[in-house]
């Protein structure tokens, strides 16, 4: 079809009742060739026969299985998408046709239909492939950032350029799903889509109903109410009826489906709505019928101008355990326990240890209310929304819009306490520095996944708050070191009422206590120098880099170095004790997981600079890079994050200070 060319919106078949995925084709006999195995491009994958492709599809939820429950990983959307993603392969020419896919964590499917099948089983390890789109992985790729509600501003700035050069006979496709059209960003684009008429740009707006849970909010209510009005049900049945009898092109189907398209228009809510914005809407369609779904995507593909394909898929599909989670249908699922850890209880994550410390504060303090973004179970939430489910609120994948309302239950009279990653904290910075820091709000803003994530890779890592923070006036932030400390901070931190606070701890499960040997003013000392021992160095660890540091701290005592470790509890604003105590020793180090730059360290180093004190600084935290995926352990190895490679640096620090200390080291 051409730019000016009408798709009736009444053209699509309803979504079908959902069916289990086909059977696989028998295995038996050494003739026997996986499909997928046969797939090394897109190419290959429009080969195929419309009967090959249910085992096609088969397959694919065969290796996500076995592949996830193994490497750890997002199963749920993957199932969701398998269809889909075979359709997009077969209607559009990637990589001449970019297909950018939302947030990224659907991208399984895409990766094996681009020839990574064979390096499949090194999903999320280090070195194999990445759990997002990874531009260095394949050209296939293009947008690696899997912060949600973005690839509609990728997909308009993407078409734009194309029609600027001349590349008109390019499409480009924007995979969104219903959860991320709760975010702000997501309609700051559809305003400007609207408008570009002449882009070949098509938005697939994935509708699950979830994005790690059910989506919430208005879109998310009527979204709901087209699957599942049973006016719709009759108009759509009756439309399926009348394609089994009616050819698939020409007069007969447009005079059939116009009839009703008014009825449609009444009943489907977000084609008035998407329509009113000015932008073709085609749908609902069931995700699951891949020959369906096929012949929505070319329609869309050829009619040269902006469209949105409503697409309806049930996350977790053709896997039961993933459909009949409750919580979240496997949305992301842990690597198999080891051996080592079979039979044992698991371990407390930090996110539960806030979440019951929260739980407490709660009961106490009938003015805490909590705000999270989507993500009330990750963030350890959960308990406080049963508990109190009037003082809580999810407000979607919109992060500026927690903090500004969270800025307004304050002015009300409220605490909140907005839970959210670390990583996403980079999007809401304004809104803290401006709507809330501003006003000397009492805000607490709770920073889980903070320093190093591991797996989620590069934009993830939650390697970014330590820094911009620190240029926020008025603002304080806790690192506690252990759980203890998170329950301690988190009380201090709420019980602040002139400012916002900020709470951050890192992924996965809590470690060992430090219990403290003494106090230097607000902080913790927890190893200090035996009787008669120098003190050679200050050692300062943020938040769970404090116990790090303890053990380093150990191995250098076994080399006739005196260490005294403090935990500063509260890395900004920094207690004056810490230059006091500076001076009296001859080198300090700080170790942060954070970036270097602008982060703890610089701040030890400004305050001593301020404080008059000529001690030397050491300062040791994450490269200012973007780190690739593998486990926090070897990120932190390989920044130099642990014990025995903090110890031999340190001592060679010393050894620069004392001659004939260093002449001992080299000999």
């Amino acid at each position: 079809m051409t730019a000016g060319a009408e798709i009736d919106s009444a053209e699509v078949p309803a979504p079908a009742h959902a069916k289990g995925p086909a059977p696989r084709a028998d295995d038996k006999g050494a003739a026997h060739v996986r499909m997928l195995e046969s797939i090394a491009s897109p190419r290959d994958l429009k080969a195929l026969t419309p009967d090959q492709l249910p085992a096609l599809a088969s397959e694919i939820r065969d290796v996500l299985i076995e592949t996830v429950s193994r490497t750890s990983g997002h199963l749920g959307p993957n199932l969701g998408v398998v269809e889909l993603t075979i359709a997009l392969h077969r209607v559009f020419d990637s990589p001449s046709d970019r297909i950018v896919l939302d947030t990224g964590h659907q991208s399984y499917v895409h990766k094996l239909l681009t020839g990574r099948y064979p390096e499949f089983g090194t999903l999320r390890q280090r070195g194999g492939l990445a759990g997002y789109p990874c531009q260095a992985e394949s050209e296939h790729d293009i947008v690696e950032n899997s912060h949600a509600s973005t690839s509609l501003s990728y997909a308009d700035g993407l078409a734009k350029a194309y029609r600027l050069r001349g590349e008109t006979g390019r499409s480009v496709v924007a995979v969104v799903g219903d959860g991320a059209l709760t975010g702000g960003m997501a309609w700051e684009a559809l305003n400007n889509i609207a408008v570009a008429k002449d882009s070949r740009l098509v938005i697939v707006v994935n509708d699950n109903g979830r994005s790690y849970q059910p989506t919430i909010g208005g879109l998310a209510t009527n979204l709901a109410a087209v699957r599942a009005s049973q006016r719709y049900e009759h108009v759509l049945d009756y439309i399926k009826t009348s394609l089994s009898h009616t050819p698939l092109v020409g007069p007969p189907l447009y005079e059939t489906l116009h009839g009703i398209k008014k009825g449609l228009k009444d009943v489907l809510q977000p084609q008035v709505l998407f329509e009113d914005l000015g932008i073709k809407y085609l749908g609902p369609v069931d995700g699951h019928d891949e020959q369906l779904v096929e012949q929505l995507l070319r329609r869309a593909r050829d009619f040269g101008a902006p469209v949105i394909v409503h697409v309806i898929t049930r996350k977790g599909f053709g896997y039961p355990p993933a459909e009949q989670n409750e919580e979240d249908c496997l949305h992301q699922v842990p690597a198999a326990p080891s051996p080592a850890q079979a039979g044992k209880p698991p371990e407390r994550t930090w996110s539960e240890v806030f979440g019951d410390e929260i739980l407490e504060i709660g009961a106490r303090r009938p003015d805490v209310v909590a705000i999270t973004a989507a993500m009330l179970h990750p963030t350890g939430l959960a308990a406080f929304a049963r508990a109190y489910p009037d003082r809580v609120f999810d407000v979607g994948i919109a992060e500026q819009h927690a903090m500004t309302s969270a800025a307004g239950l304050a002015m009300g009279g409220m605490h909140p306490v907005v839970a959210i990653y670390a990583t996403f904290l980079n999007r809401a910075f304004d809104q803290l520095l401006m709507d809330v820091a501003l006003h000397r709000l009492p805000v607490t803003v709770v920073l889980d996944r903070a320093g190093v994530t591991g797996p989620d890779g590069p934009s993830h890592h939650g390697m970014w708050d330590g820094s911009i923070l620190q240029v926020v006036p008025g603002l304080r932030i806790a690192a506690p070191r252990d759980a203890t400390r998170v329950a301690e901070l988190l009380n201090e931190a709420v019980a602040v009422s002139d400012g916002p606070t900020v709470v951050r701890f890192p992924k996965g499960t809590v470690g060992g206590e430090a219990e403290a040997c003494g106090r230097l003013g607000g902080m913790d000392v927890l190893y200090e120098p035996g009787a008669g021992a120098a003190r050679d160095v200050l050692l300062a660890g943020a938040g769970p880099m404090a116990i790090v540091c303890v053990q380093a701290a150990s191995r250098l005592a076994d080399q006739g170095i005196g260490v005294t470790v403090v935990d500063p509890r509260w890395v900004k604003p920094l207690d004056p004790a810490l230059a006091v105590a500076a001076a009296a020793h001859r080198l300090v180090v700080t170790v942060e997981d954070n970036g270097l730059v602008g982060g703890f360290g610089d701040a030890v180093c400004r305050l001593l600079r301020e404080a008059g004190a000529t001690t030397p600084v050491q300062t040791y935290g994450l490269p200012q890079q973007f780190l690739a995926h593998a486990k926090r352990t070897e990120i932190l190895e390989d920044a130099g994050l642990v014990p025995q490679h903090l110890a031999r640096r340190i001592t060679e620090a010393v050894a620069r200070l004392t001659p004939e200390l260093a002449d001992h080291t080299q000999a």
